[in-house]
């Protein structure tokens, strides 16, 4: 049997969240939030701060080809395979303090801890700052995982453009994180990340621990309609090829597909760009993703299904052009069960309180999955709001999935001596 800590032993909740207040003075957003979005200046910075600490802690640098940070401990057996404990710094452009940045900077605490109480491990701990894992500026998200995991190549991700055209490759070479690691070489003994819920399950339940099992799979479906410009004063109604229009039913489409799935689906549309985005004329182009996700792999199937046969004929219905690009994926994830276990026995011995979780939303975790045995722990965030300045959690909820954090990982790399 794997040794486990002792159940007095916690990480430091006051280091972690002055660690959290630091981080997020930088990017600050314009309501309390951040907006560090990746390959940024802010995310230049936001790194230079995380370097740092990792150097205070006494921990070795290594950059990859997509600017992935792996900071790593090392471990008593040379040979063997690190636990990694992974997240990310960026943010969404109106984004939370917490939203991965508490699972960076929580797996450094956990090494900062592991070094004040003098343990030491089998494995080596490499504690990972993942690039764009938000997909805010260059879809899809998760991609520097992706890349790691094989879903996706190394031109791909760089081809990546954001809303000005600029590409992937040349902003991550502008902010001088453009590392010479080759990506996917590393390997791992096992990975976990810490994440605040972004849901409202775990406060409503008044549960500390979320104890992840699953992730829910994803499309990320881009359409392009294609219409006629035209005057909207001077056009009559039945003379107008309103891609509009078009979008407007296909909005309703996509959530009665979504209301079809239940329980256990969602769907919907979060981003919209009109053209010419003028108040007197009717667009000739519109381009909006469809976001649809569940755990289970034949709604998801069906849903993508519905949703593209359902669209062309209602833009073929009113003379517009239907087009559409697959710009993000992954399938429904299961955790493993050995250190979903570990998890779930490190809150009981720490007495905190906990549940089963399904994420409802994408994460690194998802693709690591792939390569490793992996697994997530979640605290509460208040309201369940996330992707949203006003994110909220508290100091004891951070601490109290730390320290589960802490317990399994410190398990799971194995104490020696």
């Amino acid at each position: 049997m794997v040794a486990a800590p002792g159940e007095n032993l916690r990480i430091n909740g006051d280091r972690l969240w002055d660690m959290l207040m630091e981080m997020a003075k930088i990017g600050p957003g314009i309501a309390g939030g951040n907006n560090r979005q990746t390959l940024t200046d802010a995310d230049a910075q936001g790194r230079d701060l995380f370097k740092a600490w990792c150097d205070e802690a006494g921990l070795t640098m290594g950059v990859d080809k997509m600017g992935t940070m792996f900071a790593t401990r090392p471990g008593a057996d040379p040979e063997a395979l690190p636990v990694f404990i992974g997240s990310h710094l960026d943010t969404q452009p109106t984004g939370g303090k917490y939203d991965g940045v508490l699972g960076v900077l929580a797996g450094l605490e956990v090494v900062r801890t592991m070094n004040d109480l003098g343990i030491e491990t089998k494995h080596p701990i490499t504690v990972v700052n993942w690039t764009n894992e938000e997909g805010a500026r260059f879809a899809p998200a998760m991609l520097a995982s992706g890349v790691f995991a094989g879903v996706h190549d190394l031109d791909y991700a760089y081809a990546r453009k954001d809303p000005e055209g600029k590409t992937f490759g040349d902003e991550l070479q502008r902010i001088g994180w453009l590392g010479e690691e080759e990506v996917g070489a590393r390997k791992m003994h096992a990975y976990f990340e810490y994440h605040i819920e972004q849901g409202p399950i775990l406060e409503a339940e008044e549960k500390q621990i979320g104890v992840v099992t699953h992730c829910q799979g994803l499309w990320w479906l881009e359409f392009t309609l294609t219409g006629k410009e035209a005057h909207t004063g001077s056009t009559p109604m039945t003379l107008r090829v309103n891609a509009g229009l078009a979008l407007g039913r296909i909005l309703e489409m996509v959530q009665a597909v979504a209301m079809a799935e239940q329980p256990g689906a969602v769907g919907g549309v979060g981003q919209v760009f009109f053209s010419p985005n003028s108040r007197n004329v009717l667009p000739g182009k519109v381009v909006f993703t469809v976001d649809i996700r569940t755990p289970s792999q034949e709604k998801l199937d069906r849903m993508r299904a519905r949703i593209e046969a359902q669209a062309a004929e209602i833009c073929a219905a009113l003379g517009v052009g239907c087009s559409v690009e697959a710009v993000g994926h992954f399938d429904p994830v299961t955790f493993d069960p050995v250190l979903v276990g570990r998890v779930r026995e490190a809150a009981e011995r720490l007495g905190y309180s906990h549940m089963n979780l399904i994420s409802g939303a994408g994460h690194d975790a998802c693709w690591a999955s792939r390569v490793a045995p992996s697994t997530m722990v979640m605290c509460p965030c208040v309201d369940g709001l996330s992707h949203n300045e006003a994110e909220e959690i508290s100091r004891e909820w951070a601490a109290a999935g730390a320290d589960v954090l802490f317990h399994a990982v410190v398990e799971t790399a194995e104490i020696v001596g």
